[in-house]
């Protein structure tokens, strides 16, 4: 994907969405910024599958090291400015983060 202009800032906060837990403060915190909430959605649906994931032995844990991949690809992609879709599983990552937006009422 084509690289935008965006603040250092938002970069930033983009690859802190990729840092498990903290992808849901991202969310709250930075909902109203289009380029974040993307980053911010993604990392979201990544903490929520991980977190299901863990309870599962073997499968659970190799489904684990791929989140941990599609990650670190996340934050690299965030910080330098870039929209990266996650493989298969994009369109419901932003439709999960929308709800947890409009559910919680963050």
């Amino acid at each position: 994907m084509a690289k935008e202009k965006n603040t250092a800032e938002e970069r930033i906060w983009g690859a802190a969405s990729y840092l498990w837990v903290l992808s849901l403060v991202v969310l709250a915190a930075r909902k109203d910024d289009e380029y974040v909430r993307f980053h911010a959605n993604q990392g979201v649906f990544l903490f929520i599958i991980s977190l299901i994931m863990i309870f599962i032995p073997i499968l659970g844990w190799i489904i684990n090291v791929i989140i941990l991949i599609f990650c670190i690809v996340g934050l690299v992609k965030s910080l330098k400015g870039e929209r990266w879709q996650l493989p298969l599983v994009s369109d419901i990552a932003q439709k999960f983060g929308d709800w947890i937006v409009k559910t919680i009422k963050l």
